[in-house]
Protein backbone atom coordinates (compact mmCIF):
# COMPACT_ATOMS: atom_id res chain seq x y z
CA UNK A 1 0.00 0.00 0.00
CA UNK A 2 1.15 3.64 -0.68
CA UNK A 3 2.92 5.54 2.33
CA UNK A 4 1.52 9.17 1.70
CA UNK A 5 3.76 11.94 3.24
CA UNK A 6 1.69 14.99 3.84
CA UNK A 7 4.04 17.54 5.17
CA UNK A 8 4.06 19.32 8.11
CA UNK A 9 6.31 22.08 8.38
CA UNK A 10 6.44 26.26 9.39
CA UNK A 11 8.43 27.30 6.39
CA UNK A 12 6.33 25.35 3.95
CA UNK A 13 3.14 26.14 4.78
CA UNK A 14 4.31 29.66 4.98
CA UNK A 15 5.69 29.75 1.64
CA UNK A 16 2.17 28.00 0.26
CA UNK A 17 0.05 30.59 1.92
CA UNK A 18 1.87 33.26 -0.18
CA UNK A 19 1.93 30.87 -3.01
CA UNK A 20 -1.78 30.83 -3.20
CA UNK A 21 -2.22 34.38 -3.18
CA UNK A 22 -3.64 35.70 -5.74
CA UNK A 23 -1.71 39.27 -5.73
CA UNK A 24 1.34 36.96 -5.97
CA UNK A 25 3.25 37.81 -9.28
CA UNK A 26 4.59 35.82 -11.70
CA UNK A 27 8.57 36.30 -10.35
CA UNK A 28 7.62 35.50 -7.22
CA UNK A 29 5.25 32.56 -7.56
CA UNK A 30 8.29 30.45 -9.39
CA UNK A 31 10.46 31.58 -6.72
CA UNK A 32 8.01 30.20 -4.09
CA UNK A 33 7.43 27.07 -6.09
CA UNK A 34 11.46 26.34 -6.37
CA UNK A 35 11.88 26.85 -2.65
CA UNK A 36 8.91 24.73 -1.71
CA UNK A 37 10.05 21.85 -4.07
CA UNK A 38 13.60 22.30 -2.49
CA UNK A 39 12.47 21.68 0.95
CA UNK A 40 10.53 18.70 -0.20
CA UNK A 41 13.22 16.74 -1.91
CA UNK A 42 14.85 17.10 1.39
CA UNK A 43 12.48 14.42 2.37
CA UNK A 44 11.91 12.86 -0.51
CA UNK A 45 15.45 11.87 -1.13
CA UNK A 46 16.48 10.38 1.79
CA UNK A 47 16.49 6.72 0.94
CA UNK A 48 18.19 7.00 -2.67
CA UNK A 49 20.80 5.06 -3.42
CA UNK A 50 23.89 5.64 -2.01
CA UNK A 51 28.02 4.09 -2.26
CA UNK A 52 30.88 4.39 -0.47
CA UNK A 53 33.46 6.56 -1.15
CA UNK A 54 37.10 7.26 0.23
CA UNK A 55 37.83 11.00 0.81
CA UNK A 56 41.03 12.43 1.84
CA UNK A 57 40.44 14.82 4.54
CA UNK A 58 43.65 17.66 5.57
CA UNK A 59 43.68 14.89 8.38
CA UNK A 60 43.11 11.21 6.98
CA UNK A 61 41.49 9.25 5.03
CA UNK A 62 37.96 8.33 5.92
CA UNK A 63 35.23 6.40 3.74
CA UNK A 64 32.10 8.23 3.27
CA UNK A 65 28.30 7.35 1.83
CA UNK A 66 27.90 9.30 -1.13
CA UNK A 67 24.85 9.28 -3.53
CA UNK A 68 25.01 6.61 -6.26
CA UNK A 69 26.22 8.48 -9.81
CA UNK A 70 23.27 8.06 -12.32
CA UNK A 71 20.70 6.81 -9.58
CA UNK A 72 18.11 9.70 -10.16
CA UNK A 73 15.99 11.09 -13.04
CA UNK A 74 14.20 14.22 -12.46
CA UNK A 75 11.03 13.55 -14.08
CA UNK A 76 8.45 16.89 -14.44
CA UNK A 77 4.84 16.48 -15.97
CA UNK A 78 5.00 19.52 -18.76
CA UNK A 79 3.94 21.98 -18.13
CA UNK A 80 3.83 22.41 -14.40
CA UNK A 81 5.81 20.55 -13.35
CA UNK A 82 8.96 22.22 -15.17
CA UNK A 83 8.35 25.04 -12.38
CA UNK A 84 9.67 22.40 -9.56
CA UNK A 85 12.84 21.18 -11.52
CA UNK A 86 15.48 23.68 -10.31
CA UNK A 87 14.35 23.68 -7.26
CA UNK A 88 15.31 19.28 -6.89
CA UNK A 89 18.13 20.33 -8.85
CA UNK A 90 19.35 22.66 -6.48
CA UNK A 91 20.35 19.38 -4.08
CA UNK A 92 20.95 16.51 -6.57
CA UNK A 93 22.66 18.68 -9.64
CA UNK A 94 23.65 15.29 -11.23
CA UNK A 95 20.31 14.39 -11.54
CA UNK A 96 19.28 13.60 -15.19
CA UNK A 97 16.16 15.14 -16.48
CA UNK A 98 13.42 14.00 -18.62
CA UNK A 99 9.97 14.83 -19.48
CA UNK A 100 6.61 14.05 -19.81
CA UNK A 101 3.94 15.54 -21.69
CA UNK A 102 0.45 14.98 -21.91
CA UNK A 103 -2.71 16.77 -22.83
CA UNK A 104 -6.80 16.19 -22.22
CA UNK A 105 -9.01 15.55 -24.75
CA UNK A 106 -11.61 18.03 -24.69
CA UNK A 107 -14.39 16.21 -25.99
CA UNK A 108 -13.98 12.66 -24.64
CA UNK A 109 -11.89 13.99 -21.91
CA UNK A 110 -9.05 10.93 -22.01
CA UNK A 111 -5.75 11.97 -21.01
CA UNK A 112 -3.61 11.52 -23.56
CA UNK A 113 0.37 11.35 -24.09
CA UNK A 114 1.75 13.75 -26.79
CA UNK A 115 5.28 13.51 -25.62
CA UNK A 116 8.19 11.07 -23.66
CA UNK A 117 12.03 11.43 -23.44
CA UNK A 118 13.54 9.58 -20.17
CA UNK A 119 17.39 9.44 -19.73
CA UNK A 120 18.82 6.64 -20.55
CA UNK A 121 18.64 3.85 -17.94
CA UNK A 122 15.62 4.88 -16.70
CA UNK A 123 14.73 1.36 -15.51
CA UNK A 124 17.80 1.15 -13.38
CA UNK A 125 17.11 4.77 -11.44
CA UNK A 126 14.68 6.09 -9.09
CA UNK A 127 12.20 8.62 -11.16
CA UNK A 128 11.10 11.66 -9.07
CA UNK A 129 7.85 13.32 -10.83
CA UNK A 130 7.38 16.62 -10.27
CA UNK A 131 3.59 17.96 -10.66
CA UNK A 132 2.41 20.79 -8.85
CA UNK A 133 -1.28 19.72 -8.64
CA UNK A 134 -2.54 16.82 -8.08
CA UNK A 135 -6.61 17.21 -8.41
CA UNK A 136 -8.44 14.47 -10.20
CA UNK A 137 -5.41 12.11 -10.51
CA UNK A 138 -5.87 11.14 -13.94
CA UNK A 139 -2.99 12.91 -15.72
CA UNK A 140 -0.39 11.78 -12.60
CA UNK A 141 -1.80 8.13 -13.07
CA UNK A 142 -1.36 8.36 -17.12
CA UNK A 143 1.93 10.02 -16.05
CA UNK A 144 3.17 6.78 -14.16
CA UNK A 145 1.95 4.37 -16.82
CA UNK A 146 4.10 6.08 -19.17
CA UNK A 147 7.43 6.09 -17.02
CA UNK A 148 6.91 2.01 -15.89
CA UNK A 149 6.43 1.21 -19.46
CA UNK A 150 10.29 2.21 -20.14
CA UNK A 151 10.84 -0.11 -17.64
CA UNK A 152 11.08 2.03 -14.25
CA UNK A 153 10.37 0.53 -11.17
CA UNK A 154 11.17 3.00 -8.54
CA UNK A 155 8.88 5.92 -8.63
CA UNK A 156 8.12 8.66 -6.14
CA UNK A 157 5.83 11.58 -6.86
CA UNK A 158 6.07 15.23 -5.37
CA UNK A 159 3.51 17.40 -5.52
CA UNK A 160 2.98 21.11 -3.52
CA UNK A 161 -0.86 20.80 -3.51
CA UNK A 162 -3.59 17.72 -4.06
CA UNK A 163 -7.24 17.02 -3.64
CA UNK A 164 -8.33 13.51 -1.11
CA UNK A 165 -9.83 12.37 -4.51
CA UNK A 166 -6.18 12.55 -6.21
CA UNK A 167 -4.39 11.09 -3.60
CA UNK A 168 -7.19 8.26 -3.61
CA UNK A 169 -6.76 7.33 -7.56
CA UNK A 170 -2.75 7.37 -7.33
CA UNK A 171 -3.08 4.79 -4.36
CA UNK A 172 -5.31 2.50 -5.89
CA UNK A 173 -3.77 2.47 -9.15
CA UNK A 174 -0.16 3.08 -8.12
CA UNK A 175 0.34 1.31 -4.92
CA UNK A 176 3.74 1.07 -5.26
CA UNK A 177 4.51 4.52 -6.04
CA UNK A 178 5.34 6.94 -2.81
CA UNK A 179 3.33 10.07 -2.70
CA UNK A 180 5.12 13.38 -1.39
CA UNK A 181 2.63 15.79 -1.06
CA UNK A 182 3.36 19.43 0.36
CA UNK A 183 -0.41 20.64 1.36
CA UNK A 184 -3.51 18.62 0.99
CA UNK A 185 -6.48 20.54 0.04
CA UNK A 186 -10.56 20.11 1.09
CA UNK A 187 -11.42 18.64 -2.37
CA UNK A 188 -12.50 19.22 -5.74
CA UNK A 189 -15.30 21.69 -7.46
CA UNK A 190 -17.45 20.46 -9.46
CA UNK A 191 -15.16 21.25 -13.01
CA UNK A 192 -12.48 19.23 -10.84
CA UNK A 193 -10.37 22.28 -9.90
CA UNK A 194 -8.99 21.91 -6.58
CA UNK A 195 -10.34 23.72 -3.59
CA UNK A 196 -8.95 26.27 -1.98
CA UNK A 197 -6.02 25.54 -4.09
CA UNK A 198 -4.11 28.06 -5.77
CA UNK A 199 -5.62 28.50 -9.49
CA UNK A 200 -3.64 27.29 -12.79
CA UNK A 201 -0.24 26.68 -11.64
CA UNK A 202 0.59 26.61 -15.06
CA UNK A 203 -0.81 29.93 -16.06
CA UNK A 204 1.33 31.16 -12.57
CA UNK A 205 4.58 29.86 -13.77
CA UNK A 206 4.80 31.32 -16.77
CA UNK A 207 2.43 34.34 -16.94
CA UNK A 208 -0.38 32.74 -19.24
CA UNK A 209 -4.07 32.72 -19.44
Amino acid sequence: MTKTVIFNHPLISHKIALLRDVNTDTKLFRALVEEISMLMAYEALKDIPTDVKEVTTPMESVNHVVVKENSVAIVPVLRAGLGMVNGVLALLPTAKVGHVGLYRDKESGDINQYYCKLPQGIDEKVAIVLEPMLATGNSLCKAIDVIKSQGCKNIKVMCIISAPEGIAKVEKEHPDVQLYIACNDRGLDSKGFILPGLGDAGNRLFGTK
